[in-house]
């Protein structure tokens, strides 16, 4: 041990009896050199500090509470918008146990603010500034004792309007879809997709900071305690950030497993490995150092040879003092650097050998925001060469996005993120894929474009065409394929193959899942891609007579035709349970034909492009034109009924039926109403009619020309015949034949015209059955008013003499 000497000693008293009043003075100087607050805060004295002098951390929060007054006095007070308010007030009250997902959605966040100004820089070099401020990086702090996580990136940073409206006001149709959602799947982790992500951090934060600058506006703060309002001043406290913005989450007291680094180590690692950027945490670690020992360990070391030590022993140690080594010793010292997080290489610069399933699934998971536990339907990863080279990673998400057909004509969204040599360029290029693949997601990678391209130099640019055709090859290539892996798709000799030399069932029933989310986009595809039509037509599936309710192709359909069956057979409507019991069906099932079922409004419009697949045209089996074979007898019958056709085809002119025809579909059904083959049919005028704009008179055009087609085997039709050859002019004959016609037009169909004269006849008809006279009218209603009625009818607010009598003393009482 070192001694104390007496000077010494007195020497240290003096230096006590001098610090406080030198404390003094300092505090003086620094309350003369500040501004005046009102009503400063107390702060707690000599936090850990030595007595009687001035503690760092003291002057840290002294410093802190100052900031805080002089915030409260600028900042300016707003209220959340109504939908704001529902949708935190979801969050923070929340029963979900995945909060994880906050980080994960402000790194998002993050790294689309980098995306934005590393764009800019493409033209405006000067835009990123200079020094820290050119890193395009995200960093995350953690300080445990002030409970303060702290998510910074250097991004295109926000104005004092930026965060008011960004993050005071959200789009509506977001906020309701979301909540809407959440009340049917429970799901927090769609949040991102909604555009509401950054809302996450109540759940984990009861105070939130958000500090940002932007090039064009000074620093500003906003700051909220999720009380349904929150503030924005100007930044005159904090440290300047250059440029970016700076997220603190005053974590909750039940929330402290995300103060500790290891956890957000792990969630960075599970939900942003990804990301483009360099993602860094300010990392703790112990580290082993060799250090000089100190002077008094080397003398306390240094003992007395004890009486068993040898001569030799002796000598050896003479021999190492001789060589006069430095002793040192091991030691752990804690030190702090930043640590970066996501190494991993971009995932499309790989060889798509070397990358896992596990890896495709967790790239898609930060490429769409989609962070549930479904993988992708499939994807494809590949490399296109030659006068255009670029490199594309491709996924079929899935389901469907909420809104995937609303506005689809208007919307000029697409999933596809832009790259040019692996900068990224911009999601919002629409022309890369066509609007019936817009629900497909990932990236393309071009070493052709420019880095400076823009919406109009693209559409311009001779490389557009080529990347898009080939694009979408490769999507419906991979659309294909994924049908083909799916033994419930294949033929039986195919199934039995897949069996025998694969029994994983996890790509059974895909492509069905497929088509239940995007078959509509398919069938748009055939509507407005007429050079990909034939392939799009291979992709179809659909229910018909024979499939026993499961989805079949075009392909397994034309497997199936009789011999000598040169139509596909199909037929539209509102359900399969609707058409299986259609009369346009009987004969056609009673032959074995097969026919397709079309339940969706938009087949309608499909089947007016789609009119052949494979040298086989299609017919819709309620229209003109369907041909089943000639019948020997066809001309005696029809030569049978001549005069029952005219004479009704004529009764019915002031219907606008065009002709009256002996039928080949009908077998236990009296007769049918069938449209002209060009025109519209049944379901398609209910769909016309339907539409919120719909203009009656301008549809008329398009209303095909109305057949009647009877069935010449069935009894009412064959005792019609015999009374109108008896007696034509005969009223009753008339009304039965309308009667039929109205219930032939209904059953087909159609929307009757006049509902009330199709009633009475109905009625009419109903009293000759039971042997009501024609002529009895309705019994009429006696009109005499009964006193007990007319007394109920009083209204109750209407008082009597008496009770208004009643009423006036018991106000003066009152008085």
């Amino acid at each position: 041990m070192r001694k104390w000497t007496i000077p010494s000693v007195l020497l240290l008293l003096c230096l006590l009896s001098l610090l406080p009043d030198q404390g003094r003075k300092l505090q003086a100087n620094a309350e003369a050199n500040s501004d005046e607050l009102v009503d400063p805060p107390k702060v707690e004295e000599k936090i850990g500090a030595v007595p009687n002098g001035l503690s760092t951390d003291s002057d840290v929060a002294k410093r802190e509470a100052e900031s805080m007054s002089k915030r409260r006095g600028n900042a300016q007070q707003f209220e959340f918008q109504a939908e704001v308010s529902r949708l935190m007030d979801i969050i923070i009250h929340s029963l979900y146990s995945n909060k994880d997902i906050f980080l994960r959605e402000l790194i998002s966040n993050a790294s689309d603010a980098l995306d934005k100004i590393r764009f800019l820089s493409l033209t405006d070099k000067e835009i990123l500034g200079e020094g820290d401020n050119t890193k395009l990086e995200i960093q995350i702090k953690l300080d445990k004792e002030k409970r303060i996580l702290s998510i910074r990136d250097r991004g295109i940073g926000m104005t004092k309007e930026d965060l008011i409206k960004n993050l005071g006001t959200i789009a509506k149709s977001g906020t309701s879809a979301f909540v809407e959602k959440m009340q049917t799947s429970g799901d927090l982790n769609l949040i991102g997709q909604f555009g509401v992500g950054f809302y996450s951090v109540y759940l984990v934060a009861d105070n939130v900071e958000v500090i940002s600058k932007h090039n064009d506006d000074k620093q500003h703060v906003w700051e909220s305690k999720a009380d349904g309002s929150f503030v924005v001043s100007e930044d005159t406290f904090n440290e300047p950030l250059g440029r970016g913005t700076e997220i603190r989450l005053h974590i909750r007291e039940e929330a402290g497993e995300y103060l500790e680094e290891s956890k957000l180590k792990d969630l960075v690692k599970r939900y942003s490995e990804f990301i483009n950027f360099p993602i860094y945490i300010w990392s703790t670690k112990e580290v082993d150092v060799e250090v000089p020992a100190d002077e008094e360990e080397e003398e306390s070391s240094e003992s007395t040879p004890s009486e068993e030590e040898t001569e030799e022993d002796a000598e050896k140690n003479e021999d190492e003092d001789a060589e006069k080594k430095p002793k040192t010793k091991t030691v752990k010292e804690t030190s702090q650097e930043w640590e970066l997080l996501n190494d991993v290489k971009a995932i499309w610069l790989r060889n798509p050998k070397e990358v896992t399933e596990e890896e495709y699934a967790k790239f898609y998971q930060t490429l769409a925001k989609d962070f549930s536990e479904e993988k992708p339907l499939s994807w494809s990863h590949f490399t296109a060469e030659g006068d255009v080279e670029f490199k594309a990673v491709l996924f079929v998400p899935p389901k469907a996005p909420h809104d995937l057909y609303e506005s689809y004509y208007n919307a000029n969204k697409s999933n596809l993120k832009l790259y040019v040599r692996r900068v990224f360029i911009s999601d919002e290029f629409d022309e890369l894929l066509p609007k019936y693949l817009s629900f497909l997601k990932g990236l393309v990678d071009s070493d052709t474009l420019p880095l400076n391209v823009s919406r109009e130099m693209l559409q311009a640019h001779s490389s557009l065409k080529t990347i898009k055709k080939k694009l979408i090859r490769k999507a419906l290539d991979m659309i294909r394929k994924l049908a083909e892996e799916d033994p419930d798709e294949s033929n039986d000799k195919a199934k039995k193959d897949v069996e025998k030399s694969d029994d994983d069932d996890e790509k059974r029933g895909q492509y069905t899942r497929f088509w239940n989310e995007f078959g509509k986009s398919i069938k748009l595809g055939i509507i407005e891609d007429a050079a990909n039509r034939n392939r799009l037509a291979k992709l179809l599936r659909f229910e018909s007579t024979k499939s026993d309710g499961k989805l079949t192709s075009l392909d397994q359909y034309i497997s199936r035709m009789k011999s000598g069956q040169k139509d596909i057979f199909y037929l539209t409507g509102t359900s399969k349970e609707q058409l299986d019991n259609s009369p346009f069906l009987e004969r056609l099932k009673k032959k074995g034909y097969e026919v397709i079922f079309f339940t969706d409004p938009v087949d309608e419009y499909l089947m007016q492009y789609l009119m052949d697949y494979e040298d086989k045209k299609f017919q819709n089996v309620s229209k003109e034109g369907l041909k089943l074979g000639k019948d020997s007898k066809d001309k005696e019958l029809k030569e049978s009924y001549k005069e029952l056709t005219k004479w009704w085809k004529g009764a019915l002119a002031s219907d606008n039926v065009d002709d009256v025809k002996l039928s080949n579909r009908l077998a236990d059904t009296p007769c049918v109403v069938v449209t002209s083959k060009f025109g519209w049919s049944a379901n398609m005028e209910k769909i016309m009619q339907s539409q919120t704009l719909s203009d009656s008179a301008k549809q008329a055009y398009m209303r095909g020309k109305r057949v009647l087609e009877i069935n010449p085997r069935h009894p009412i039709i064959k005792e019609l015949r015999e009374r109108v050859v008896k007696n034509p002019e005969d009223e009753s004959v008339k009304h039965t034949a309308q009667l039929i016609y109205q219930t032939a037009l209904m059953e087909s169909g159609f929307v009757l015209p006049d509902p009330k004269d199709f009633a009475s006849r109905i009625y009419s008809s109903v009293k000759s059955s039971l042997n009501i006279n024609p002529d009895a009218t309705v019994e009429e209603e006696d009109d005499t008013e009964d006193p007990a009625e007319a007394e109920a009818e009083t209204p109750a607010n209407e008082a009597t003499p008496e009770a208004e009598a009643a009423n006036a003393d018991s106000l003066k009482d009152e008085l």
